[in-house]
């Protein structure tokens, strides 16, 4: 489980000046209480309804009732609400979980349960390690990227090259090279509307020839149709895996947790597509919605490794499956 920077990235060897244990979980905890700040409308909307079920009043059909329908409208998902329901009202029945504040905290610890699926690291120690990078306009992918590339960089002292392969959009790759001025890392990038996977191909070649541990490689997120856009990301994936036959080592999809289910539909789609193996989720900060990030993992078994809870650097965080369903259901 990965509770920092530091925990997340799997290294041959340990970055050159890891903070104290102490320092550490100072961060972990000035995080979390951002994550449960930022979480704000979510957490309202879920701890008014256990407050009603859980904490008052007899433990009946309604109250089960009630408790689903309000992790439904959090986008917890069907699926995995059924699930959680079921195991909660089945263990209040044995006479295991006595009260309000009992109940509580086993949904707390269900809900973590299931958010943890599949491998929730990122492995750096391939040299270097290529990072596909996938989703929709609009999910706050070319910000992500910038970020992350900004703490590999800084945090663990790693040399990151980015390749801007998002070529239909200008914007994106003039976004990519701000962040790449701020963090310190090279962009490779071709003419407006150039071959994306030219450019894919050209960063490889770049981050090869100046030593680089990390590469990460943006991609286009709209053409013309559905179709188009996934052969294009099957055609970059091709030739990244002609350069580097185990790559990309990690593809990554950020997912917008404001477009609720529909999101999750995406990362089913792109997960079929390109194979996903974690979702960054962001804007997490302005829903209600933040279940989404335990439907997609229980449902999808795609690990969320990534979350974004707000526009500042720091704001892009590791994923701590207990950390999240506490900041979900703590009032």
């Amino acid at each position: 489980m990965a509770r920092d920077w530091y925990d997340l990235f799997l290294l041959d060897q340990a970055p050159p000046e890891v903070p104290a244990e102490p320092e550490r979980e100072e961060k972990r905890r000035g995080f979390f209480k951002r994550l449960r700040e930022n979480m704000k409308k979510t957490r309202e909307a879920l701890t008014a309804e256990v407050q009603a079920t859980l904490f008052e009043g007899d433990l009946d059909e309604e109250t089960w009732e009630r408790l689903e329908e309000a992790l439904i409208y959090a986008d917890v998902g069907a699926a995995t609400t059924a699930q959680v329901v079921e195991e909660l009202e089945r263990e209040a029945e044995d006479g295991n979980l006595v009260g309000g504040e009992a109940l509580s905290n086993r949904l707390a610890e269900l809900l973590a349960q299931l958010a943890r699926t599949g491998d929730d690291k990122i492995d750096l120690r391939p040299d270097p390690t290529v990072i596909l990078v996938v989703g929709v306009n609009g999910t706050g992918k070319t910000t992500t990227i910038g970020k992350l590339a900004w703490h590999l960089r800084n945090t663990l002292q790693l040399q990151v090259v980015v390749g801007a392969a998002d070529t239909f959009r200008a914007a994106a790759v003039e976004q990519l090279e701000r962040w790449g001025e701020r963090a310190g890392v090279d962009v490779v990038k071709g003419p407006e509307g150039s071959d994306p996977g030219a450019v894919a191909f050209d960063a490889i070649a770049r981050g090869r020839e100046r030593g680089a541990d990390v590469i990460i490689i943006d991609t286009a997120g709209r053409l013309h149709t559905q179709t188009n856009l996934m052969d294009e990301l099957t055609k970059v994936r091709r030739v990244i895996s002609k350069q580097m036959p185990d790559a990309p080592h990690e593809t990554l999809m950020t997912v917008d947790a404001t477009t609720g289910q529909n999101g999750v539909r995406q990362a089913k789609l792109f997960g079929e597509a390109v194979g996903v193996t974690g979702i960054i989720l962001t804007k997490l900060d302005g829903t209600a919605k933040g279940g989404i990030a335990l439907a997609i993992a229980n449902e999808l078994n795609i690990p969320v490794k990534l979350i974004g809870i707000g526009e500042q650097l720091e704001d892009l965080r590791p994923f701590d499956p207990d950390d999240f369903a506490k900041a979900l259901l703590t009032a």
